[in-house]
């Protein structure tokens, strides 16, 4: 499935990408990385004769209906002016024919079509009497059983785009052979996203540090009343279970001891730094608090490796930004190898102005990225190994 091994001369390609940006308000893009990150996979085709390069992409949650701010047009338009080639954008999901003189076509949101979202062969079939090769640089999106995913590689030799096959050397290296001492920091609302992960590497991590809302849920789970803050009460067993094994795995599995806390999240909210055990009714916990964030950056210094996915408190809120930003600088400069992933964790480097290239890698998927470092077989994956060649 290596793109190298593809002869690419005079062929036309569907290449399936993941350009699912944030918009703005008046939709415009708010953060190119993803388009950013599959241009050397563009140009690549392009080196290598490639004929034609039909993009594929979702954006958004239409479901199934046809939206006007969905539109994958203002993504032609940045592409376009990244790559300083012309792009030319076609009005449908899967047309009959496409233009033979346009070296670059993207297509319209594949989620405007009910079909994606259900592995149509039909579907597959359509887009496939586009190309000669299909390719998939969209890793974010292959932890979906979907048309352009999975059914598509049923009709057309499939490999994986220089990024894609980035992101399985990179997370193949963390599962297989990881720098020690090695260190697993998560965060974010839930906790179900993170259970998979955390049973994986509970014997195999150095040290795992919890924050966020997922926090909130093992000190619930130990027994702290913990006010009027995020948590998840149908969880309680599965934390519970989790300590045990902990525990008797003998890891480092670090949850606060102290948090910062308020009676309402806004910017200028006045805060207290308590032990857990101070914790009141009517508080509400936002962050982690300093003897927390103290032990949390010792073991980051003094790891080889580390593997960060969701913020550790309520980083939107100045009053709360304090353990998210003290992280993410940590990392920006650690000597270890650092591995990023998660909307909201990006979103905060962005937000404290840390440029991705600080990191040895972020990934392009959250979802796909938590799951495969759960151990996970990707079906994306899984469709490239079994492709008709």
């Amino acid at each position: 499935m290596n793109l190298n091994t593809a002869n690419l001369a005079s062929k036309k390609v569907l290449l399936r990408v993941d350009f699912n940006t944030p918009l703005q308000d008046n939709g415009e893009i708010e953060d190119d990385s993803r388009i950013v990150k599959t241009i050397p996979t563009i140009k690549f085709l392009l080196e290598k004769g490639a004929k034609q390069i039909i993009i594929i992409t979702h954006l958004g949650r239409p479901k199934g209906e046809i939206i006007e701010k969905l539109k994958t047009d203002v993504l032609a338009k940045k592409l376009e002016k990244l790559l300083k080639e012309s792009v030319i954008k076609i009005n449908e999901i899967t047309p009959k024919s496409v233009p033979e003189k346009a070296k670059i076509i993207m297509l319209e949101n594949l989620r405007f079509d009910p079909r994606e979202k259900k592995n149509d062969d039909k579907m597959a079939r359509e887009l496939a009497k586009l190309a000669d090769i299909y390719v998939n640089d969209a890793f974010g999106a292959s932890h979906r059983e979907h048309t352009s995913i999975v059914a598509i590689t049923k009709h057309l030799p499939s490999y994986a785009g220089l990024l894609l096959q980035k992101e399985i050397d990179v997370l193949s290296e963390v599962l297989k052979n990881p720098k020690k001492p090695l260190t697993v920091i998560l965060g974010g609302a839930k906790i179900d996203t993170k259970i998979g992960i955390i049973k994986n590497f509970l014997n195999k991590a150095d040290n795992i540090l919890v924050g966020g809302g997922i926090a909130n849920t093992f000190l619930y789970a130990q027994g702290y009343d913990i006010g009027q803050s995020l948590y998840e009460k149908d969880k309680k067993e599965i934390a519970q279970e989790i300590m045990m094994t902990a525990e008797i795995e003998h890891e480092k599995f670090v949850i606060p001891k102290d948090v910062i806390v308020a009676s309402e999240a806004k910017e200028n909210a006045v805060t207290l730094d308590i032990p857990i055990e101070d914790l009141e009714l009517d508080m509400k916990i936002f962050d982690i608090g300093k003897e927390t964030l103290g032990k949390f950056l010792y073991i980051i210094k003094n790891s080889g490796m580390i593997i960060w996915n969701g913020p550790v408190g309520l980083f939107e809120c100045k009053a709360f930004e304090r353990g998210t930003k003290a992280i993410a600088e940590m990392l920006s400069i650690s000597k270890a190898k650092t591995i990023l992933g998660g909307g909201d964790t990006i979103s905060a480097l962005k937000k404290f102005k840390i440029s991705e290239d600080k990191f040895d890698h972020v990934s392009t998927g959250g979802g796909a990225m938590l799951e495969f470092l759960e151990g996970k077989e990707l079906p994306g994956i899984i469709a490239l190994e079994k492709s008709v060649k």
